[in-house]
């Protein structure tokens, strides 16, 4: 959708186009609510500005539309779609599934929650690389690293969902 039509739809449109970033519906309301934007790089520092921080429970409810890594989201949801899409890049031989599977049951145990990352623009590697450094995080400094993955997706996702 272009910026400028994004500007001026409806705000239950609006919200529809920004829920697959991410699903955190303060964070989707102060976006609709700041319009109009001005440029790209507007409605980017809003989004910015708005995801600061996520609290835990809006981490948790923006997770559970995420899949494991490596894993194939199921369903027909835009989310899946995207999900999908991001992961399409990964070499996922059955050496690699195996090391995912392993690397997110022993993220799943240590934090009681599915490993998140930005898979676009990485290598399975560089996420199990990733994986196994944050599996020594503390649970406060790990919650950090999960806010900014989820913002980093949903900037993405928001860069393809909006033009100029």
């Amino acid at each position: 959708m272009h910026l400028n039509v994004f500007n001026e739809v409806s705000a239950a449109e609006a919200a529809e186009v920004l829920r697959p970033c991410i699903d955190v519906e303060r964070w989707i309301n102060d976006l609709v609510s700041a319009r109009p934007f001005s440029s790209l790089a507007d409605l980017e520092e809003s989004a910015t500005r708005s995801a600061a921080p996520f609290s835990r429970d809006e981490i948790a409810a923006a997770l559970a539309h995420h899949p494991r890594i490596g894993e194939q989201a199921g369903g027909n949801s835009q989310e899946a779609a995207l999900s999908r899409s991001e992961q399409a890049a990964l070499d996922l031989n059955a050496g690699i599934v195996e090391r995912l599977a392993e690397a997110n049951r022993a993220y799943e145990q240590r934090f009681d929650r599915v490993f998140l990352i930005r898979a676009a623009g990485r290598s399975s590697e560089e996420i199990l690389a990733e994986c196994q450094r944050r599996l020594q995080n503390t649970d406060e400094a790990e919650l950090g690293e999960v806010a900014d993955q989820l913002l980093q997706i949903a900037l993405l996702r928001l860069q393809d969902a909006v033009k100029n």
